[in-house]
């Protein structure tokens, strides 16, 4: 994604819990170290986007964690990671871009955006990752509520629902399948392609071409809507 919207022409600052200089340089942007559950990091963060930047046009929620795990088995501390992450993350991250975003709005004919990641997993539920579905629901809901709240301030707010997709996270997925299902590693990888209708598991491109698409003014009439880039897994 990072590398998506350089080549569509943004400045993009990345952030994660170490600093992805490497990738930074490779797009000619910046990197930042950041703790997205910590709201001292994210207020620190766009203070020195205001300082460096001039401001902020495109806030892209990204960060995650995948758990699939039989609820019996969650330890109240998984969940609360996992929301803390990938809930509470997202709540921070909107909540403190608020301000800069709103001022730059009336610069595109789209406004600013915000795009959250949520996932299929916030569509439909599956068995063994109810956790997991009610972080990725909490997210698509929340989209839903703040980019009613921001319309009048220029700020859209959408949300993308990847399926399994070719990252880190999609090669959880696969491990999981294979120790919930008994299965081999290739079975597993099979199985996890199966469930797309398209009969394939999806490519990092895939996912950042939305939200590429979604960060412009071509999805200028766009709020609160989910994007869904699944390969047909919630369409039946």
């Amino acid at each position: 994604t990072a590398r998506a919207l350089a080549a569509a022409g943004a400045k993009v600052a990345v952030t994660d819990l170490k600093a992805p200089e490497e990738l930074a340089t490779e797009i000619g942007g910046w990197a930042r170290a950041q703790d997205v559950t910590s709201e001292a990091d994210w207020a620190a963060t766009m203070d020195w986007l205001r300082a460096e930047a001039g401001g902020l046009d495109i806030l892209v929620n990204n960060a995650g964690l995948f758990l699939m795990k039989p609820l019996l088995e969650t330890s109240l501390a998984e969940w609360q990671r996992l929301h803390a992450v990938n809930v509470e993350g997202v709540f921070l991250g909107t909540k403190a871009a608020i301000p800069l975003l709103a001022e730059r709005a009336a610069k595109w004919t789209g406004g600013t955006a915000i795009i959250n990641l949520s996932s299929m997993a916030g569509l439909v539920g599956s068995a063994g990752a109810a956790c997991y579905n009610a972080s990725k629901g909490a997210v698509r809901l929340f989209t839903k509520g703040v980019a009613l709240e921001l319309a009048s301030s220029g700020i859209r707010v959408n949300s993308v629902h990847p399926g399994v997709i070719e990252t880190n996270m999609g090669q959880e997925v696969i491990e999981a399948i294979s120790t919930l299902g008994g299965i081999g590693a290739n079975e597993a990888r099979d199985s996890a392609a199966a469930l797309h209708p398209l009969g394939r598991m999806g490519q990092p491109q895939n996912v950042a071409d939305a939200i590429v698409f979604l960060a412009s003014d071509k999805a200028a009439f766009m709020t609160g809507s989910e994007v869904v880039v699944d390969g047909g897994v919630t369409a039946g």
